[in-house]
């Protein structure tokens, strides 16, 4: 029997959208939705989502998208279209579709920022949020190291190939990751069509990115943030993150009265993988926090 079940959801547009829904639909918990980073999928939240929707404690659906251009999703003949008025647009189709009224939402990255703007359109879906290795301001080195390989990786032989060539390129952020965890990460990354190895993404993607110069200032998301204000909040951050720093953590706290929790990851960077059992329990008390809030 599969851990998940996969799903398609119609867009405004007509592009078909891969949802992977993890969890019985009879269970009773309240539902999480996992947004994935800019070219990552719905994979990357595998060992969080069978976490949690197996728990003995509380099981409960998981549902991790994969949006346009990216997984199982249909790609956009129209670049311009990989954007996050789009994406967010996206993620309410598929809310809509699949009767999700209220969820606790892991947004890891560019999965953050769209539950920030989720925050401002429909604050009601909110039940609580864990922004993984994202805040309200951008770090733009951060940026320009993820500009240098979007859609420019090297196409490796096998998946020991792959999985040395993200090593060489996040071995600095991630040290102590071992062979196996760059393995599962390669096949995060590729997959295998005719004895050819292919992204997981539109290596158009690569145009969301064209237009950044690390010389002009990234706007700030503060106005977004803030709209989270009411919703209990996990904020995670890798140790070696170049996206999030440590004081935008502080200013974030600062400006919030409601609950808050934050957690660094040693050894990791952008954005922390989310598979380890103690992050994973973590963020299942989180969840289980956020329900009994949302029936006071």
């Amino acid at each position: 029997m599969a851990d998940w079940q996969d799903l398609f959801v119609t867009a405004a547009d007509g592009l078909k959208l891969h949802v992977r829904a993890f969890g019985s639909a009879e269970a009773t918990g309240l539902p999480v939705v996992c947004l994935p980073g800019l070219s990552r999928s719905s994979a990357d939240f595998e060992e969080l989502a069978i976490a949690l929707a197996t728990s003995a404690v509380r099981p409960r659906q998981v549902f991790a998208l994969d949006y346009r251009g990216r997984g199982q999703s249909d790609y956009d003949k129209n670049p311009a279209n990989y954007a996050l008025s789009v994406e967010v647009a996206d993620l309410i189709t598929v809310l809509s579709s699949l009767n999700i009224a209220r969820a606790v939402f892991v947004g890891t990255s560019r999965g953050g920022i769209l539950t920030m703007l989720l925050a401002t359109l429909r604050p009601e879906a909110i039940a609580g949020v864990v922004l993984n290795d994202i805040g309200p301001v951008i770090e733009p080195a951060g940026l320009m190291r993820i500009k240098g390989y979007v859609g420019k990786l090297p196409t490796p032989s096998s998946f020991e190939d792959g999985a040395e060539i993200l090593r060489r390129l996040g071995e600095a952020q991630f040290p102590k990751l071992k062979s196996e965890d760059w393995l599962r990460q390669a096949k995060r990354t590729w997959t295998e069509k005719s004895g050819e190895f292919v992204l997981l993404y539109d290596p158009a993607l690569a145009a969301t990115l064209q237009d950044f110069d690390p010389e002009k200032p990234v706007p700030d998301l503060w106005a977004q943030f803030d709209a989270l204000a009411e919703k209990p909040l996990m904020i995670i951050r890798g140790a070696n993150s170049d996206i999030l720093s440590a004081k935008t953590i502080e200013a974030m706290r600062a400006r919030r009265a409601s609950y808050t929790e934050a957690i660094e990851v040693p050894d990791q960077g952008h954005a922390p993988l989310l598979v380890e059992p103690g992050i994973i329990k973590q963020i299942e008390n989180f969840v289980g926090h956020c329900e009994k809030n949302a029936t006071l």
